[in-house]
This record gives structure tokens, sequence and C-alpha cells, in this order.
């Protein structure tokens, strides 16, 4: 374990103190470490979950630095990392910055490392093999490699939905742009009714020149749960590729990416599974991993042996991270991902239906299996950024929406009823406000 006075006296402190913008080591003292200090030191015991399930999840609400008057409703954008997972980042720093190796040439040029540590418990969290698996910094990253990685000619088509994140969408369009491919996209109806409307739709759209289908398994911009393993099915029956944006789901829902079938898998795990910041990963089939192209090159970029290794050989990485995604998944697996995945979707279930009876329009799958953790919805004639921002400052509750009356809402396992109420009681003000 960490010794607090050991650490805070070294030039650590200094150095990380300043490289997340503290004034000074002395104000990180008395502020973040405090904080951190502050909180439980172990999770809940586990049978409390049996005896009072209400009071389990409001004991791990205490394991995050938010503050206890604020309701954050905004996990689709980015996760808040618990306790435990901070800790970790802080021993990583501990550890890494000693420079003190019994080998004289095991220096850290971290970028060049197997990282077996991190990526055995990744591996077993997703369901893979350590070898299928390369550490990366976002779905971003991983969805690069993906668009530059695979051989395409000019002509060659890309299927993907019309509800894509920037960073799924944009490397396909720059390599369009470059080389000539050709995106193609569905109109996802809003809201999705069933898993066969979407494979009709993706069925409809493929041509002898479909190369590749990409598509999220759960969609930024609706919160829908895309029937992913029978989308894979298909594209593997007319022999295309399969890649999956998987940003929202390692952390949301239970995933075995063998199950699914697919060819790749990109995903952030700093939203749903709160690892840190900037730790991220990229799945890549091992009857694929020969056919990727890397798309940076160092050390070891065309050594096949390597298996997916050498797509995380990005030179110097932020090793301090990995520890705390291994943190964030030993925590899940922890709490249970049966119980977490639970949670969110009840939660998801009450504001979703709150929200429908004060006359909002679903854009979420009335389907409960093709939603878990986001609502999203339409309230027009609201204005989205004015409720967001007048939220913020006048009940600290945080939302994310799109222009110009949409309202996506996240319910990670640690809200309470009560968080939610509140929300809707202030949703009504406001609402009653501008009558």
């Amino acid at each position: 374990m960490l010794n607090r006075r050991h650490f805070l006296s070294s030039s650590v402190a200094s150095s990380l103190a300043a490289s997340i913008g503290l004034a000074s080591p002395a104000l990180w003292r008395g502020n973040l470490w405090a904080q951190l200090e502050s909180l439980p030191s172990k999770l809940p015991d586990p049978s409390l979950f049996d005896r009072d399930e209400e009071a389990y999840w409001r004991e791990l609400r205490q394991q995050f630095l938010i503050p206890a008057d604020e309701i954050y409703l905004n996990n689709g954008t980015v996760g808040s990392s618990p306790a435990p997972v901070l800790r970790a980042v802080f021993e990583g720093y501990e550890k890494c910055e000693k420079l003190n190796e019994a080998d004289p040439e095991d220096y850290p040029i971290w970028g060049y490392g197997p990282f077996n540590e991190f990526r055995d418990p990744l591996a077993a969290f997703v369901g893979c093999k350590r070898d299928e698996i390369a550490l990366l910094r976002n779905a971003t990253e991983a969805n690069n490699y993906i668009a530059n990685g695979i051989d395409m000619k000019p002509g060659d088509e890309v299927l993907m939905t019309d509800q894509e994140h920037p960073g799924g969408e944009h490397p396909w369009n720059l390599r369009a742009k470059r080389y000539g491919i050709v995106i193609k996209k569905i109109n996802l109806p809003k809201p999705v009714i069933n898993p066969g409307q979407i494979l009709s739709l993706f069925n409809s759209y493929i041509t002898p020149r479909t190369r590749v289908v990409f598509f999220s398994h759960i969609t930024t911009v609706t919160g829908v749960v895309l029937p992913a393993k029978e989308i894979c099915a298909l594209a593997r029956g007319k022999g295309v590729i399969s890649a999956v944006d998987g940003a929202h789901v390692p952390g949301m829902m239970r995933l075995n990416v063998h199950d699914l079938g697919c060819d790749l898998y990109s995903s952030s795990p700093h939203k749903w599974l709160q690892a840190p910041k900037g730790s991220g990963f990229l799945y890549v089939r091992d009857e694929m991993i020969d056919r990727l192209w890397s798309t940076l090159a160092t050390e070891g970029w065309d050594e096949p042996q390597l298996r997916a290794e050498r797509f995380q050989r990005i030179g110097s990485s932020n090793v301090p991270a990995l520890w705390g995604l291994r943190a964030s998944i030993q925590m899940a697996n922890d709490i249970g991902m049966d119980r977490i995945e639970g949670r969110q979707r009840h939660l998801c279930d009450y504001i979703l239906a709150s929200m429908v009876k004060r006359g909002a329009q679903t854009w979420t799958s009335p389907d409960p299996a093709m939603r878990c953790a986001i609502a999203t919805v339409n309230v027009p004639p609201i204005k989205r950024m004015e409720l967001e921002t007048w939220l913020w400052k006048e009940k600290k509750i945080r939302i994310r929406g799109g222009e110009p009356n949409k309202l996506r809402l996240s319910t990670p396992y640690y809200l309470s009823k009560l968080d939610i109420d509140k929300f809707l009681d202030s949703f009504d003000e406001f609402k009653k406000s501008k009558a």
C-alpha cells in the first residue's frame, strides 16, 4: 500500500501535482489527497446487497469524488474514477518513477512491453485471449487502427450507421477522401423497435462491394443496444469484416467478444468501467491479426509472433493509467457485472418511463433488451442547452444532450432513485418556467 508521507515528500508529488494542474504540492496535499483519504478504504460487504440493496449502492456512491450534492447523469461521455482506481494510479506512479529496476537494461521504455499483467485481466473481462488484445488510449485511437489497417481498394464500401461517434466515423471519412473508398450509411429509426428491424436494414445495404461493416454496439446518439452478435454473423456469412465500436459497453453490460463473433472491437473503459482517462483497447480476432497493418511503426511492428501486442507498441505510454485500468476491472468483478448491469437497467427503465409520462418522446428502444444505461428522449420545445446550463448552475445536475431538443440521460449504478427524482422535479420546474 502506498505510504502517504513518503509519497508526498518525494519529488514525484511535485511533478504529478504540476502535471494535473495544481498550484503546489501543498494545495494537493490539502485537497486531492485529503479527499481521497476521506473515502472508504474498502467496498461495502457483499452481504449488504442481500440485506438492503439501496444501502449497498449508497455505500458504493461514497467511493467517488463527485460531491454529495451533485448528480451526475453523463457517464455516456466520461465516468468518474472511484477511489480504488485513483489509488492504483498513484501507486503506479510511485512504483514507476523510482526507475530502480534490478536489471540495468530493464528500464521502462513504456510502450514496448507486453504488459501481460494488464492484458490478462482485461482479456478475461471481455472474453478473449491475451494475444488478441492491444492496450491503447481510447476507442478513437483503436478505430483509426482499424480504418487504416484493413486492405481496401478505391470503390470498396464500408457500411455504417448514421449514429456513429465522430471518433468512429471520421477515420473512415479520412480514408475515403484520401484513397477513394465509399462510405454508406444506414439511417437508424428513432426509436429502434426490435432487432429484426436492424438486421433487415443491414442485410439490404450490403452489396458485393461491401468489405467492412462498422457499427456501434451501443450508439452514442440514442443509446440503443444493437444486435451485435447477429450483425456480425450476417457479415461473416457474406464474407464481410465486422468492426464494432464498443466505447460504451465495458462496465455497462457484460461483454464476451468471442461470443459476439466480431473481427475487431474497440473501446474506451473510461466511460462505464470508470477507468482512468486515456486507457482503451483494441481487440483483434486471432484470424484477423495478420490481415491488419500497423498504423504506428516502431520496433516490433512487423513481427507476427507478437500478435496483437504489436498494435500497442506506440512509444512512451502512461503505464500508471494501466494500473488504474486493472483496478477498475477488479472493482467491477468485486461488485459483479450482473449486479451492475441489472442496477443500471433498472435505473434507466425508471428514468425513461418517468420522462415519457412527462410527454417526452423516447428515442431509446421500447424493447428492454435494446437499452441498458442510457435513456435518450426528445423534449421539444425545450432547448436542451438552456436546460443543461440551468440544471448545472441552479441544481448541480449534469446531463448531456444534442441540438435542438435531445436529452441523453446516463444511469450509472451509484445513482439513487432520489437522485433521479431530484432531476425529474428540476425538469418539471424548468418546463413550468418556460410555459
